[in-house]
């Protein structure tokens, strides 16, 4: 497979205009963006718990 030329893109733009619409489009953007920082902020989250996996968590209940 090779790279994406301008007329690919083009007509993938035109093929989602006409799936979705000039006015659906922001809204869609604007929720791939919140979960991308959703992804990112759980990740940052996590990314301590998981570079050090023999240190004792003090923040799990021991039962």
């Amino acid at each position: 497979m090779g790279k994406l030329g301008a007329t690919e893109i083009i007509l993938i733009v035109a093929v989602i205009l006409l799936l979705f619409g000039g006015k659906k489009i922001p809204e869609l953007m604007k929720g791939l963006g919140s979960g991308i920082k959703e992804f990112k902020d759980a990740s940052k989250d996590n990314s301590g718990a998981t570079s050090n996996p023999n240190k004792n968590n003090t923040d799990s209940k021991t039962e």
